[in-house]
């Protein structure tokens, strides 16, 4: 493991202990002029275990993974990998994660964008 990286190695010691095919793990880095993306590959049937209930392992995956990166000055993305043919259903436009990457980019309507007038303080709360 010496041609791998503190990161790299992190994210596969982590992943390899939530899976039931550790051997199946395997990281690619990419380093560029926005930081360094670390796609993770796995098995599909570990895909669950990895994402978790309503994405909550793969986010805090995310989060030590930043707190690694941040202790090497190093901006750190994961991208986990999902081979075609998943048996995930396609993302409904209106799903809670959609709309909260909408309203982070101020694209939706329903979240602070409307014509309407009402602010929060208008509703009392």
């Amino acid at each position: 493991m010496a041609d791998k990286e503190f990161d790299q190695e992190f994210v596969e010691y982590i992943v390899r202990g939530i899976v039931n095919n550790p051997d199946d793990v395997r990281t690619e880095r990419i380093v560029d002029e926005r930081g360094v993306l670390i796609t993770l590959h796995i098995n599909q049937e570990d895909m669950g275990y990895v994402i978790g209930r309503q994405g909550q392992t793969a986010r805090a995956v995310r989060t030590l993974l930043k707190i690694v990166g941040a202790k090497q000055n190093a901006r750190v993305n994961l991208k986990i990998y999902e081979p075609e043919g998943s048996r995930r259903p396609p993302r409904r436009e209106d799903s809670p994660d959609r709309r909260r990457e909408d309203s982070d980019r101020g694209g939706n309507d329903d979240f602070g964008g409307s014509d309407d007038d009402t602010s929060v303080d208008d509703l009392g709360i």
